[in-house]
């Protein structure tokens, strides 16, 4: 091989590579439109392909140094540069993107919270009216440990908070799932999942209410409760969109209304995961606390929901560029 005349037709290729990378390295890859991106990654395999038969003939150790900084620095770029570019993805979706479809999904979950509400209320109004209404909701244990003992049954969890929280993250997750996935029975099992624990809630609020413990009770569930209710209604209004495409297709063919009410359904999936896992954390470690005071867990409870309200608020428009 003339190393001379190799060198003199490979030449063109590295130069462009490096001027390619200059332009990446100070603006980012956005920075390039898609045919310069392709040629980038064309460029890299080609001056790759260079590098290694540079190694193999005696071409001087400076050309091959200048060659492998080229290859390396295309390798950050291209495959490191795009992962970097995913994270900062995930960053813009939770920053901008979930506020946003939160918004525009609004009335499916305010439909999922009134769900809800509608069973605890029921539960509340049964509950006080007809005493044998108690045991069909909640566990005979813990009436029992309610009424007889004049205790709450939160105090499990001191001493076992690792397992306890893991054990709550994955049955949060499990009936938010449920919720979800619910949808495909033409939000029949969404329904079910929501009104089931509005009435669960209504009634454990009535039991610790008649037997003079709402204030601890309440105390308890303040906490996790900003994170949890909040996400497991954002999951019932993902069924519902679901149902929505299903039922009430519209203007849209039904596997097209599935296609985008589900996308839609799944970014808040994507929304719920880390407010479940945060909420199981608290609950797990914070809530059942002795140590912290009741009006603290109050105020600590209260301070969470304004700041989800003023997050799940946000407007992209707002911020200046």
């Amino acid at each position: 091989m003339n190393i001379q005349r190799w060198i003199a037709r490979r030449e063109s290729n590295w130069q462009r590579l490096d001027a390619l990378l200059r332009q990446v390295e100070t603006k980012g890859l956005k920075s390039l439109p898609a045919t310069e991106i392709r040629e980038l990654a064309s460029l890299y395999r080609s001056v790759a392909a260079d590098l290694a038969r540079a190694q193999t003939q005696q071409v001087g150790n400076i050309l091959i140094h200048n060659l492998q900084s080229l290859t390396t620095r295309g390798y950050t770029q291209i495959y490191q540069g795009s992962r970097r570019q995913e994270w900062q993805a995930v960053v813009e979706f939770y920053r901008w993107e979930l506020p946003a479809v939160i918004q525009q999904t609004f009335t499916y979950t305010a439909t999922a919270t009134a769900l809800f509400v509608l069973g605890l209320l029921v539960a509340w109004w049964y509950a006080w009216q007809d005493p044998t209404f108690m045991s069909l909701i909640v566990p005979e244990r813990l009436i029992s440990q309610v009424r007889d003992e004049h205790k709450l049954w939160m105090g499990s969890i001191v001493g076992i908070e690792p397992l306890a929280s893991s054990g709550i993250m994955i049955n949060n997750l499990k009936v938010s799932f449920g919720a979800v996935a619910g949808g495909m029975t033409a939000g029949a099992f969404t329904t079910y999942v929501m009104v089931f624990n509005g009435l669960l809630i209504g009634a454990i609020g009535t039991l610790v209410g008649q037997n003079n413990l709402a204030y601890p009770f309440w105390a308890f569930v303040f906490p996790h409760g900003a994170l949890e209710l909040p996400a497991i209604f954002l999951a019932g209004g993902a069924g519902l969109l679901i149902a929505r495409a299903i039922l009430f297709p519209g203007e849209y063919h039904r596997s097209d209304a599935l296609k985008f009410y589900g996308s839609q359904a799944v970014q808040l999936l994507f929304g719920i995961v880390p407010m479940l896992v945060i909420a199981g954390i608290i609950e797990g470690f914070f809530s059942p606390n002795p140590r912290i005071p009741d009006p603290l867990k109050y105020l600590f409870g209260t301070g969470l929901f304004m700041i989800l309200f003023m997050y799940c608020n946000r407007k992209k428009t707002s911020v200046k560029r």
